[in-house]
């Protein structure tokens, strides 16, 4: 950090002597002026946070159109989330070297254009490889805006910016699905991508006139961690693929998955251990001995798991139990955003009056009653049961996360913001991604003991399950005319229907439970935390 520091320093002292003109300070700037830039950063945000649940109702529309198999178009969102993960740790780094507004119009400029190759993709290839560009451009603006809100606003300002990165980092994968499937039903899924174009090109456009909260420096780009960066992709890389393709090829029986596993460790303890030695880290894990930032990150991996694996788990509840289309999906799941959008007046106005730390417990006990509700799901629930744990939900998302970025990123010294942030990123986007394949793994396991519990009962000497298949035997003979043979057989495929979907049922309850529990194990870490009171005074590095 030393290193960096003073390669920071000459950089600066280096543009002075040449007479190049310095960025306009942040103190320099109006509050409408910083609004403005931040809002629009936030654009930017929102947009790469979309894109990832965006395609996720409409895979099938997609590889119907790209003429590929369901294999294949699965990597349509696993190359996305693997490039993005990569790239969120490197942002810090890359907005030294570049600025931030620079590594934000550019990253900007290149998602665009991504999207609309997304749009014009010819075959699944094309599609898979504009797709991981997409995710690695798109990326690099998450973490950005997380430290330009701390460069340009204080105190009660901050509550506000955090409240709104809060809300829009768990409100865009939400409306994902939502906004997707009602494009695919209503355009066709190139749409899916074309809409980023006007807010893409807008976002490019005015970054670079006003977001000016540092100066590039190239000098460190002598002696920079390279080979810590291969590592760090090495690992993230592979245990991204391990997290996503896991489930379906049996875990550590396949070997391609045991290697990449295997991979993902060893390569990850070596990035730590180069990142501990180097002058110039990538990521700065000594931050994590500052308790409000350590156990903010551990925070910020459980959010990260509550948030994505819900969103994975009910659309998933309500397509295979209740066998709704993807827009039928995406009005139920809606619900959660719209309360979590009332939520924020709620939360800025209680924020300047209440310690933040029981603003987070409230916010976190929201998320505890909203996933013990869904345990008690049956098969027959809809968009009416799934509202009030919904709605608690969407209220613990923002009286949960704002706090855990103000409480966690406010500890920080203004000099190690922007690589910690990237960690901070880092660990949210991981517990969503071991939490949805956690969640996988649970509902096939436990669908399965349900399946086969349920399944001992309905013997013939049972006579409620032998009552129940003369029912529908007698239904389904008449669906065919009386042909008495054709009733029976349908009658035992229908019944083994009805017990699938009870056993799926038990497994979705029990899966919501085990998220309740991390929950609940999660909230001991808050009152350790230390009040922060944000600094009154701009940063020095953005001067």
């Amino acid at each position: 950090m030393n290193a960096a520091a003073t390669a920071d320093g000459a950089a600066a002292r280096g543009a002075v002597a040449s007479g190049a003109a310095a960025p306009l300070a942040p103190d320099q700037m109006s509050m409408t002026a910083k609004v403005f830039a931040f809002a629009t950063m936030c654009v930017g945000f929102f947009i790469a946070l979309l894109d990832i649940q965006i395609v996720s109702a409409s895979l099938r529309d997609i590889g119907g159109g790209l003429s590929a198999g369901t294999d294949e178009t699965a990597w349509v969102q696993t190359s996305y989330l693997i490039a993005e993960i990569i790239v969120i740790p490197l942002s810090g780094w890359l907005s030294r070297v570049m600025s931030t507004r620079w590594l934000f119009a550019i990253s900007a400029i290149g998602f665009t254009a991504t999207s609309l190759l997304c749009g014009l993709a010819w075959d699944i290839r094309s599609m898979i490889v504009f797709r991981a560009l997409q995710g690695f451009l798109g990326g690099s603006m998450i973490p950005t805006v997380y430290t330009t809100a701390f460069i340009y606003f204080n105190g009660n300002q901050r509550v506000i910016a955090a409240a709104t990165i809060g809300s829009i980092s768990s409100l865009a994968p939400t409306l994902g699905p939502t906004i997707g499937g009602w494009i695919t039903d209503h355009y066709s899924w190139h749409w899916l991508f074309f809409i980023n174009l006007i807010p893409g090109i807008f976002v490019a456009t005015v970054v670079p006139i006003l977001v000016r909260v540092d100066r590039p420096n190239r000098l460190l780009l002598r002696g920079a961690d390279y080979l810590g960066m291969i590592l760090m992709a090495l690992s993230l890389g592979c245990l991204e693929y391990t997290l996503e393709e896991g489930e379906r090829w049996g875990w550590f029986s396949d070997s391609t998955i045991t290697t990449t596993a295997w991979i993902a460790g060893l390569a990850g303890i070596a990035f730590v251990w180069r990142s501990l030695k180097h002058p110039q880290p990538i990521l700065d894990f000594t931050a994590l001995k500052i308790r409000n930032f350590g156990l903010g990150s551990a925070l910020s991996f459980v959010t990260g798991i509550v948030i994505f694996a819900t969103i994975y788990l009910t659309p998933l509840f309500l397509g295979r139990v209740r066998g709704f289309s993807a827009m039928q999906i995406g009005l139920a799941v809606f619900s959660s955003g719209l309360f979590q959008i009332v939520a924020i007046p709620l939360y800025t106005y209680l924020a300047r009056r209440i310690d933040t730390r029981w603003l987070m417990m409230f916010g976190f006990a929201c998320f505890v009653a909203s996933m013990w509700m869904f345990s008690l799901i049956t098969h027959d629930w809809g968009w009416h049961e799934l509202l009030l744990p919904q709605a608690l939900r969407g209220f613990g998302q923002q009286f949960a996360l704002a706090p855990v970025i103000t409480l966690s990123l406010g500890s920080l010294a203004p000099q190690r913001l922007k690589l910690a942030s990237g960690l901070f990123n880092l660990m949210r986007n991981l517990g969503g991604a071991i939490g949805i394949a956690v969640c996988g793994t649970l509902l096939n396991d436990r669908t399965n003991v349900h399946f086969l519990n349920l399944s001992e009962h309905l013997t013939a000497g049972n006579p409620n399950s032998q009552a129940l298949i003369s029912r529908l035997a007698t239904v389904d003979a008449l669906r065919w005319g009386g042909d008495a043979s054709h009733g029976a057989s349908a009658s035992l495929r229908q019944l083994w229907r009805l017990t699938f979907n009870e056993a799926q049922t038990l497994a979705f309850a029990d899966t919501f439970l085990v998220i309740m529990v991390c929950l609940v194990a999660a909230m001991v870490l808050i009152p350790i935390m230390r009040k922060i009171m944000p600094p009154s005074v701009p940063p020095p590095d953005a001067h």
